[in-house]
């Protein structure tokens, strides 16, 4: 997209073009998860940085020792730490070969790592953005106590990925319900006391106090004046791809990796497909990919045609 268009392009053209980069795009993504899978496994770090590999690695280990660990609780053991390291890696393995855990960590290590370059580039601070700060201060009780909920596990949030960490509270159901079954087939040994662990794990368990969820109840408490949460540089980049997920229909995860290098076509298509004009997109564009121009001709693609092609390219991921 970096390549300025003959002039005067038609629509059918640009939309051609789009639609070509969004299908490489996708290839892009669909086969990154095996392929940091078999980084992970065999050492090879030639197509991921070092500190992707280094913490989605982190993020796996860490959720396997707190699974050991709410076991060895339930079993009464005197030391949970020498239980876990002993028993970590076959659990961590397991969770390194589920393409969705994997492409979930790799997701959240993207979303903290352009948080943490937009703080360093464009000073928009990676916990407190200026629209979070607005619905904190906000005269309406329930809206400031739900963005000072979105700050406070904004906060955690970045203080976990430093870590390398992955809070079971964190995790979307479907994940969590995949961990604790690994829990329980990799302790067989332990049935009653993984049974039990399980179960309070589950009990604990809340969707909707996820940092996520609470994202997502924030923009959408918003109403008419959450498209400002489609300036990044505003909402930053949490509140951001929420937003931007909702507006197109899109994943969250699938957003976040839009973001990335070669996938501005998703990037510039989503966010026209959550109405905004070349203007807006191009404002967004300065923040995320400054050295990237839209192509001539990209305000004539209409909100509905950017929307089809998302869709499209859904369809096509599906099948």
């Amino acid at each position: 997209m970096s390549d300025t268009a003959q002039a005067g392009p038609s629509v059918e053209a640009v939309e051609d073009m789009l639609r070509d980069e969004l299908a490489h795009g996708d290839v892009m993504i669909a086969t990154a998860r095996p392929i940091l899978r078999h980084l992970l496994a065999n050492d090879d770090h030639a197509l991921f940085s070092d500190e992707v590999i280094a913490r989605v690695r982190g993020m796996m280990v860490n959720v396997a020792r707190q699974l050991l660990f709410a076991l060895a609780q339930h079993a009464e053991l005197e030391d949970p730490a020498r239980f876990a390291d002993a028993r970590e890696d076959a659990i961590a393995l397991a969770l390194l070969e589920d393409g969705d855990f994997l492409g979930h960590a790799h997701a959240l290590t993207i979303e903290a790592q352009i948080a943490q370059r937009l703080q360093h580039r464009s000073g928009i601070d990676a916990v407190l953005s200026p629209l979070l700060q607005e619905q904190a201060a906000s005269s309406d009780p329930a809206m400031a106590a739900a963005a000072m909920q979105v700050l406070s596990a904004q906060a955690r949030f970045m203080q976990a990925q430093r870590r390398m960490e992955l809070p079971l509270a964190e995790l979307p159901a479907d994940l969590l319900e995949r961990a604790l079954a690994l829990l329980a087939d990799h302790n067989e040994d332990m049935a009653v006391a993984a049974q039990s662990a399980v179960a309070a794990l589950n009990a604990g368990y809340k969707a909707e106090d996820r940092r996520v969820a609470r994202t997502l109840a924030l923009v959408s408490a918003m109403q008419h004046r959450a498209k400002r949460a489609l300036e990044v540089d505003h909402a930053g980049v949490a509140l951001f791809v929420s937003a931007l997920g909702m507006a197109s229909n899109q994943d969250r995860d699938t957003v976040i990796l839009s973001l990335g290098e070669n996938q501005c076509a998703r990037l510039a298509l989503s966010l026209r497909a959550a109405g905004l004009g070349q203007k807006a997109v191009e404002d967004q564009f300065l923040y995320l990919h400054p050295d990237i121009e839209l192509p001539d001709g990209f305000d004539r693609v209409r909100v509905d045609r950017a929307a089809t092609m998302l869709a499209a390219a859904r369809l096509h991921e599906d099948a």
